[in-house]
């Protein structure tokens, strides 16, 4: 199987491999990380080059206090839409980048505004997956019939009336537990009265640095109200903003190759692929 490696430096000599896989899992399904603590260098290999692209753009991210040099020796692709879709939720990798940036800064790393600009122009220039466009677009329609009933959507009810259409939507969720019952955070968000807000960050390319800052806050406050056990970091780095994501139990083993640092489970990291929010 092909991989796609993106080169890391200036890494801090608190980060583990660990840190480091914590960290990049939100751009996509890491394969193997070849860590070089003595030399403060890794190299990260990704099972997508649409996931490689998008850890390129956190050069100059914060993790464990060090600004991340963030390199690659070949140009990778963006989106490889050729490869088959299965349903359900959108895999991290076919996110728009802007939204990947909202997840980190959710998540409490830090992230300059010149990265968040970066994950902008990545998306107007390259455009978003059409695997994620048609998936939050679906939610529309499908969480319109469950809250509004058949043939209707909740983007379109808002335009005819946006007082009532939120209030019927909040009232409807409320009695049928919709947002509880919802798999991520996409649809949660959505059958929520904000919910069009969430549908228009992910459809338009036309963000700002504020908007994805609002993101992050209404990603983290759907946290709060669902109560999930994620609001609370499993792992802390020792800088400030540093907080690691928690990882899902059913995690994916990472070979260690290169020199490793402190053993990991055994000899292999453990990490997710980046868990939606939820």
């Amino acid at each position: 199987m092909s991989s796609y490696p993106i080169h890391v430096s200036n890494i801090s000599p608190a980060t583990t491999e660990q840190h480091l896989a914590d960290f990049f899992t939100f751009c996509g399904k890491i394969t193997t990380i070849s860590f070089e603590p003595e030399r403060h260098t890794a190299t990260i290999h990704f099972e997508k080059p649409s996931a490689a692209k998008t850890a390129l753009m956190l050069n100059g991210g914060t993790l464990d206090g060090a600004h991340l040099e963030v390199t690659s020796d070949v140009v990778h692709p963006d989106h490889d839409e050729s490869q088959a879709h299965h349903g359900g939720p959108p895999e991290q990798s076919d996110k728009p980048r802007a939204g990947i940036a909202a997840e980190y800064l959710a998540r409490g790393y830090t992230l300059s505004d010149q990265v968040l600009q970066r994950a902008i122009e990545l998306d107007q220039k390259n455009g978003i997956s059409n695997r994620f466009l048609s998936y939050i677009q679906s939610l529309d329609t499908k969480l319109g019939e469950k809250t509004l009933g058949p043939e209707k959507t909740i983007s379109g009810k808002v335009q005819e009336t946006l007082t009532s259409a939120t209030q019927q939507a909040r009232t409807i969720d409320e009695q049928k537990g919709i947002s509880k019952q919802a798999s991520d955070y996409y649809s949660r968000a959505i059958s929520l009265p904000w919910g069009q807000k969430v549908k228009e960050f992910y459809t338009t390319t036309s963000k700002q640095v504020f908007d994805i800052h609002e993101e992050a806050r209404r990603i983290a406050d759907t946290h709060k109200q669902t109560g999930s056990p994620s609001t609370a970091p499993t792992a802390v780095s020792t800088a400030t903003g540093t907080a690691a994501p928690p990882l899902d139990p059913a995690v994916h083993s990472i070979p260690v190759s290169g020199s490793a640092g402190a053993e990991i489970a055994g000899g292999v990291v453990k990490t997710t692929e980046a868990p939606t929010v939820v």
